[in-house]
């Protein structure tokens, strides 16, 4: 939570508002990279408003995933198209290339390296993947729910969500003890 909070304070103080929907958006969604960076404007946004919910097909399973667009990123978003309302088919994170339509995922991972950095972290012991897993890993070790952790993530099977968390026999335990009849 506190690294969360000093890249998203540090975004805050830069000004820097479309890295700091990207990593609001990544943080909210749990969508693997190659999703987050093929989000549509109307993907989180309709008739001039931001949604509280969004749902994309996910280009790896094929399958639709719902994520939450919390009230912080909402903001965010807004600050976003302060400027003007772009297309509902336009990308939210375009290219600054000509070539490309979109922020490609190695431009994200590089981004993603960048803030690790700029807060003393190791750039290599954290990657895209990391702000995928963050809300997931945080709302399981509340709940001890996986089926929600599966939901969320658009797992197909519980076993994916089991060993995409590392659940082992301890973790069980724990929850367990914390249960008195």
């Amino acid at each position: 939570m506190k690294e969360v909070w000093s890249i998203r304070t540090r975004l805050e103080l830069e000004g820097d508002v479309r890295n700091l929907v990207l990593f609001n958006l990544a943080i909210d969604s749990k969508l693997r990279g190659c999703d987050l960076v093929r989000l549509k404007v109307g993907d989180v946004a309709a008739c001039g408003h931001v949604k509280s919910r969004g749902v994309i097909i996910q280009k790896k399973t094929g399958k639709p995933v719902q994520f939450e667009i919390t009230e912080n990123t909402r903001r965010s978003i807004t600050a976003l198209f302060e400027s003007g309302m772009p297309d509902a088919d336009d990308y939210l994170f375009q290219s600054r290339l000509e070539a490309s339509p979109h922020l490609s995922t190695r431009q994200y991972a590089r981004i993603v390296q960048g803030w690790v950095a700029s807060i003393g972290l190791n750039p290599a012991t954290y990657g895209t993947h990391s702000l995928r897993r963050t809300k997931a890993a945080l709302i399981y070790r509340k709940t001890g729910n996986l089926r929600a952790v599966q939901l969320l993530l658009g797992h197909t099977k519980l076993e994916s969500t089991v060993r995409y968390l590392g659940v082992d026999v301890d973790d069980a335990l724990e929850i367990s003890t914390g249960i008195d009849l």
